[in-house]
């Protein structure tokens, strides 16, 4: 094989796939791995490590795998991912240690997302745990949101020794991890193995708990004695568009609907007692991630026929990643790029019966460095739909600042930190969606790794 040539991946076939939930992506087997990993280089300068945000030590965890200690690569992953199994599955390789891999120059960069995948699933599937005994500090820090920000940060500081309690909303820990993503991108069994790891390194959990409302901040600190925070509650306020029939029956934001689907299992209704009403054609808009998984969902339901996603934008600018995006054509989901709803249409009884369009040219760019769109007046169609799926971005909820001391926000929700999670208040950091709005697991996990680092140094320095 040319070191150009990539270890292709197996994949359930898109007809088969369409009609379940189980995980499109079947991984590699051992002997595939070790040939993908033995295209790696070994540079002496490796470039892909700077592309990590959690830094992971790329070359070394390769290198194992090509001479068959996949346990040793694992223990050279997990020195500084605590969600190996599921960076693997979710992570844009493609945008951070991939593109930075020198052999973009002459063909396809080294799988790396594919071989983290591969050693992490073999450790879960051999029992393989962390060997970590850290000198356990009398020092009780509290987790506010158990997605990929508060697992990472959760993770660092149990190594480190501290006593650590997760506090979730939900009845299901996991975060975005469990609510979000779909089974067929990530299965639940995966971040629930990787969530039993940490609580075998000691973490303790509470879930049904909205901080802000069972208890707040301020009282953890006060009265139940713990002397740091961290807020990793995400970006879980949905964006609509505020077009006229945006409260009709049948529109949902992708984060209800996923939620059902994912969290509720409206997929295995009535098995499962949480109904989720679709009809034949459904309507998703948006370009990003989530619009792709609500889409790929969607189709997957019982009697829907037709998935549109609609995007202002062209398919080179869309934010999703680029083999989302293949998938959901390879799935059979159609796409009406340029076009923008501007009002949703209903029955007399209320439910949704089609969606007015307008077409959209591209202009100048705008902040996002991609072209702005803009009406192209007298274009307007009409798509006959029963369902529309907002999939426009989501803000972070304000409870918690709202309900706790000194806490500064930006104008938009989010918690105001310094580049190491530090807020407005002593002992108090914050990290991922919670601080940017929404974005990616693996920045998420790396504001994580930061806060967790700025938490021991302030910790060991209180007087």
């Amino acid at each position: 094989m040319a070191v150009k040539d990539r270890v292709p991946m197996r994949e359930q076939d898109p007809k088969v796939r369409i009609k379940n939930f189980d995980e499109v992506a079947l991984g590699y087997t051992e002997e595939e791995a070790i040939l993908e990993a033995s295209r790696c280089l070994q540079c002496p300068n490796p470039t892909c490590v700077a592309g990590c945000p959690v830094h992971v030590r790329i070359p070394e965890f390769i290198k194992a795998i090509t001479e068959r200690k996949f346990e040793e690569a694992y223990k050279i992953i997990t020195s500084t991912n605590s969600l190996p199994a599921v960076c693997g599955r979710v992570c844009p390789q493609e945008e951070q240690c991939e593109k930075n891999c020198i052999l973009n120059r002459v063909g396809k960069p080294i799988a790396i997302g594919r071989l983290e995948r591969f050693v992490a699933d073999y450790a879960l599937q051999n029992n393989i745990e962390e060997e970590v005994k850290p000198e356990k500090k009398n020092k009780k820090v509290a987790i506010i949101g158990s997605g990929p920000a508060g697992l990472t940060c959760a993770g660092d500081l149990l190594k480190m020794g501290y006593d650590v309690t997760i506090f979730e909303a939900l009845h299901a820990l996991g975060g975005v991890l469990t609510y979000g993503i779909p089974e067929f991108r990530l299965p639940k069994r995966i971040v629930e193995a990787e969530i039993e790891r940490l609580k075998k390194l000691g973490a303790k959990v509470e879930t049904n708990v909205v901080v802000g409302k069972t208890v707040t901040i301020d009282e953890l600190m006060e009265e139940e004695g713990f002397e740091a925070v961290f807020i990793g509650t995400g970006a879980g306020l949905p964006r609509f568009m505020g077009i006229p029939g945006e409260n009709l029956n049948g529109v949902y934001s992708a984060n209800e609907f996923l939620t059902r689907i994912n969290l509720m299992k409206a997929y295995k209704f009535p098995e499962y007692d949480t109904p989720i009403a679709v009809g034949k054609r459904v309507a998703v808009i948006g370009g990003g991630n989530v619009a792709m998984d609500a889409a790929r969902s969607a189709l997957r339901l019982e009697g829907v026929e037709e998935v549109i996603v609609v995007y202002r934008r062209s398919k080179e600018e869309m934010p999703a990643r680029a083999e989302e995006i293949e998938h959901a054509i390879e799935e059979g989901i159609k796409f009406e790029f340029l076009a923008n709803p501007i009002r949703i249409n209903g029955t007399e009884d209320g439910w949704v019966k089609s969606m007015d369009v307008i077409r959209m040219k591209l202009g100048e760019p705008d902040s996002s460095g991609r072209r702005r769109p803009i009406e192209i007046p007298g274009s307007e169609f009409t798509m006959e739909v029963d369902t529309v799926i907002m999939a426009l971005g989501t803000s972070p909820n304000r409870l918690i600042p709202s309900t706790t001391k000194d806490i500064q926000v930006q104008k938009w929700g989010g918690i105001i930190t310094d580049e190491d999670g530090r807020t407005s208040r002593p002992g108090v950091f914050a990290g991922g969606d919670a601080v940017t709005g929404a974005a990616t697991v693996i920045l998420a996990m790396g504001a994580g790794k930061k806060a967790a680092k700025a938490i021991d140094e302030y910790l060991r320095n209180k007087k």
